[in-house]
């Protein structure tokens, strides 16, 4: 595309109603204008389509290469046969900016800096390489302009959808309007960001750690108990003998007019709990009912898909039942249910799930399967001890656990505070400090 013919600046008062994330225009600080993107863009290259692939080829930027926070991802990339003609044509280089114009309407319109690589690299159909007019308009500032729009979800309300796929043309987006600074002022502001990002990003890379760290911790505390040779010293009996029943849940459709006996199914055991307050009623007479209702330490599994074999502890239920993809297991007294539902999260469990399961095509748990697995069995003072010490090991993780899901999700909320803070002149440079 051309460099287009520079606007004639307008005042703010007289622009249409479209800006920065769809909201109405507001003031803008001293020597900022609104303009709009096709008089600060020279060029607008849209990319090329190739179903090839070669090893020996060029790079080649698809839709998985930018992420949602304005990251190149340089991981998983593919090489496509080109010539020198289509190299020099779609090669990028540093300083430009790739816009994401095709993609579900949720991603579509992701963008980020390329800042350059060690080797040539182009891009597919589904980017439009932005290149700025350099006297007026800063890359970077650009890059977290698109970042801002995209977060604020102006694209997925401008594009154009079919099934399967969303789309921003080019009109469309050189008609956007941005608040725009100075070029010194957009490069300071480009600089604190990318300071301020680069923290947070560090910030969540750590936290990500750490939330994966506290998610293996649960499996130590169990290997900690079952795979000790005090462990392996005790006796193992199979599920069957030591339950009152082993049996399938209630056909039936959940019916929300209906406030009771509630009907617990796979969908609603999320995280190892149940609200029970969200969870269906049913219709059933009360013969089934009696059949089918769920008491203080019963444990139930997910019989078929990706959730097969998964448990579940009852604790306290209201009036209930469970719905027919579910197991229920009730144990004699000789075993202590937290007991032997820590033993359904440890590996051992697992491993003789993946052994035992089958199905022609999705796994599928009965009850002679479960039945015929093998549990260890201490004594009842020792199951005791040890569920004891578990459930505290184990609610100090789900602690840690949650206050890390917290600091990604206040995390993940900077960016867009930054963003907004920097694009509406709330930001300030003094020296290595922020000012808002």
């Amino acid at each position: 595309m051309n460099r287009q013919d520079p606007m004639t600046p307008r005042k703010e008062e007289a622009l249409a109603s479209s800006c920065l994330g769809g909201e109405p225009k507001r003031p803008l600080p001293d020597g900022w204008r609104w303009v709009r993107l096709g008089e600060v863009i020279a060029e607008a290259q849209p990319g090329f389509a190739c179903g090839a692939r070669d090893p020996e080829g060029v790079i080649q930027l698809r839709m998985n290469n930018v992420d949602t926070r304005g990251n190149l991802i340089w991981d998983k990339f593919i090489r496509v046969p080109a010539d020198e003609e289509t190299v020099s044509r779609y090669r990028l280089v540093s300083g430009d900016v790739v816009f994401n114009n095709t993609n579900s309407t949720e991603l579509v319109g992701k963008s980020a800096l390329f800042t350059g690589y060690v080797e040539p690299v182009v891009y597919s159909n589904h980017f439009t390489r932005l290149r700025v007019v350099s006297d007026s308009l800063f890359p970077e500032f650009l890059a977290y302009s698109l970042l801002l729009e995209w977060q604020a979800r102006t694209f997925e309300n401008l594009c154009n959808r079919w099934i399967g796929q969303s789309a921003v043309k080019n009109d469309k987006l050189l008609a956007l309007e941005i608040p725009l600074p100075p070029l010194s002022e957009q490069k300071r502001i480009a600089g604190v960001l990318r300071e301020q990002m680069g923290a947070v990003e560090r910030a969540r890379a750590a936290a990500e750690a750490q939330r994966t760290a506290a998610h293996a911790i649960p499996a130590a505390y169990l290997r900690a108990v079952f795979n000790t040779p005090e462990a392996q010293a005790w006796p193992r009996r199979r599920v069957a003998e030591l339950c009152d029943r082993i049996n399938y849940g209630y056909t039936a459709s959940a019916d929300f007019t209906v406030a009771e006996p509630r009907l617990l199914r796979i969908t609603d055991i999320q995280e190892g709990r149940v609200a029970w307050q969200q969870v269906p009623g049913c219709r059933i007479d009360a013969e089934d009912e009696a059949a089918h209702a769920l008491a203080d330490g019963d444990i139930v599994f997910a019989r078929t898909g990706a959730t097969t074999g998964k448990s579940f502890l009852i604790r306290q239920p209201p009036r209930a039942v469970f719905a027919s993809y579910l197991i229920r297991l009730r144990l004699t007294g000789e075993m202590l249910p937290d007991f032997v539902y820590a033993f359904f999260q440890s590996p051992d469990y697992w491993r003789q799930v993946r052994e035992n399961v089958r199905g022609a095509g999705q796994p599928n748990l009965n009850a002679s399967l479960l039945g015929a697995m093998t549990v260890p069995v201490p004594p009842l003072a020792d199951q005791q001890r040890i569920a004891a010490r578990l459930a505290g090991q184990m609610a100090a993780a789900e602690r840690l656990r949650e206050g890390l899901e917290e600091q990604l999700e206040a995390l993940a909320k900077l960016p867009a505070s930054l963003l907004r803070r920097a694009f509406s002149g709330e930001l300030r440079c003094d020296g290595d400090a922020l000012r808002c």
